[in-house]
C-alpha cells in the first residue's frame, strides 16, 4: 500500500499522528489475535470431543440395530433449542443454554424393557448432535475473526507502520536538504553582498 504524502510540515504531522495511532493499537490487536488463537484451539478440541462422543453413541445405536424395528422413533422429538450470545475475545458467538426434548408417553407394561435404553440413547444422540452444530458455528465465527485480526496485524506490522516510517524519513530528509540549501544560498548571497560592498569601498577610496 503506497502512502500518499506531501513534502511539508502539515503532511509530516499527519503521518506522525497516523504512525503513533498504529503503534499504540498494534499490541492490542496482537493480544486479541493471541486470545482468538487460544479460543479457536479450545473450540477445535471441543469439536473433536463431541465428534468422538457422537460416534460412540452411534455405535451404541448400531449395536441395538436388530431391535430398532420394534421401536417407535417418533417417541422422542426435539422440542426447542434455547440459545444466548456471548462475547469471546470481542467476538459475538452463539451459546447453547438448553435443549428441550419431548418424550411421548408409551405403554410401560406393553413395551419392551429396552425402550428406556432406546429413549435415553436417542436423547443423548439428539443433544450431542445439537451441541456439535453450535460448536461448529462458534468455531467458524472465531476462525473468521482470527483470520481478519491476523490480516490486520500483518497490515499494520509489515505494510502501514514501515510505510509511514519511510514517508516520514523522506519528508524529514527533504526538509533538511531544503534547509541546508537555503542556508548555503544565504551564505553565498551574503558573501556576494560583502564582496560587492568591499569593491564599492575600494572604488571610493581610489577616487579620493
Amino acid at each position: 500500500m503506497a502512502i500518499k504524502f506531501q513534502y511539508n510540515k502539515t503532511s509530516l504531522q499527519q503521518l506522525e499522528k497516523n504512525l503513533k495511532m498504529r503503534q499504540r493499537t498494534l499490541p492490542i490487536i496482537k493480544n486479541k489475535e493471541t486470545a482468538l488463537r487460544l479460543e479457536v484451539k479450545k473450540c477445535k478440541e471441543e469439536a473433536v470431543e463431541l465428534e468422538e462422543k457422537l460416534k460412540s453413541q452411534i455405535e451404541g445405536y448400531e449395536s441395538m440395530y436388530a431391535l430398532w424395528g420394534e421401536f417407535d422413533a417418533s417417541l422422542v422429538t426435539l422440542k426447542d433449542v434455547e440459545m444466548g450470545v456471548k462475547k469471546i475475545a470481542g467476538v459475538r458467538v452463539p451459546i447453547l443454554t438448553n435443549i428441550r426434548l419431548d418424550v411421548k408417553p408409551f405403554g410401560l407394561f406393553s413395551s419392551p424393557k429396552w425402550y428406556f435404553d432406546g429413549i435415553n440413547l436417542l436423547q443423548g444422540l439428539a443433544k450431542t448432535a445439537v451441541e456439535r452444530e453450535f460448536v461448529d458455528a462458534k468455531l467458524s465465527l472465531l476462525e473468521h475473526a482470527r483470520k481478519k485480526t491476523t490480516q490486520k496485524v500483518n497490515l499494520f506490522e509489515k505494510v502501514q507502520i514501515p510505510g509511514f516510517q519511510e514517508a516520514i524519513r523522506k519528508i524529514k530528509r527533504f526538509m533538511e536538504d531544503e534547509e541546508n540549501l537555503s542556508k548555503s544560498s544565504q551564505k553565498i548571497l551574503k558573501s556576494l553582498q560583502e564582496s560587492r560592498a568591499a569593491k564599492e569601498t575600494e572604488g571610493k577610496e581610489a577616487a579620493v
